[in-house]
C-alpha cells in the first residue's frame, strides 16, 4: 500500500538518492533544500515508510509549477507517476490554483503521454534549455472551467 504525504528538510536523503537515480543532471541537496519550503511544496508517495517517489511544485499566484517528479527505477512503471501528478492536482485545486504548467525533456516520450493523459496539453518549446542542450516542451494544463483572459 502506497501513502503520499509531504516532504520536509528530514526528507533530504531519501529525495537525493532517487533525484540522482532518475537524472543526468540531478538537482544538488543546496538546491532541493531550498524547494521544500516557502512558496514551494513538496510530497513523497511512500511504500511501507520507504519514499519511493516524490514530487516538487512551485504557487506563484494562481499558478502551480511542478517543477521535479522522480519515480524510484525500481518502482517505475507501476503507475507512481500518474498517482503523483492526481496528488498534484488535488493539492493544486486546494489552493485555489487555476493553472498548472511544467516542462518536459523532448526526449521524454514517456512522461509526456503520462502529461497528456493528466489532461496537460502542449504549449510551446523552449530550446536548449537542459544543460545538455536538449529541448524542453512546455505544456500546460486549466483547472478551472472557463478563465477570462
Amino acid at each position: 500500500m502506497f501513502e503520499i504525504l509531504p516532504l520536509n528538510n528530514d526528507h533530504i536523503a531519501e529525495i537525493m538518492v532517487i533525484e540522482n537515480a532518475c537524472h543526468t543532471h540531478p538537482w544538488n541537496e543546496k538546491l532541493m533544500l531550498s524547494c521544500l519550503s516557502g512558496r514551494y511544496f513538496a510530497r513523497g508517495l511512500f511504500a511501507k515508510n520507504q519514499l519511493v517517489a516524490f514530487y516538487v511544485a512551485e504557487q506563484a499566484g494562481p499558478d502551480i509549477t511542478l517543477i521535479d517528479i522522480c519515480v524510484s527505477p525500481a518502482y517505475q512503471g507501476q503507475g507512481l507517476g500518474k498517482k503523483l501528478m492526481h496528488d498534484l492536482e488535488k493539492n493544486a485545486q486546494q489552493r485555489s490554483a487555476e493553472l498548472m504548467f511544467l516542462e518536459v525533456r523532448e526526449s521524454n516520450t514517456t512522461a509526456f503521454n503520462l502529461y497528456q493523459n493528466c489532461g496537460f496539453d502542449f504549449n510551446g518549446r523552449r530550446k536548449n534549455y537542459y544543460p545538455d542542450g536538449e529541448d524542453a516542451m512546455l505544456m500546460m494544463k486549466t483547472l478551472l472551467d472557463e478563465i477570462e483572459f
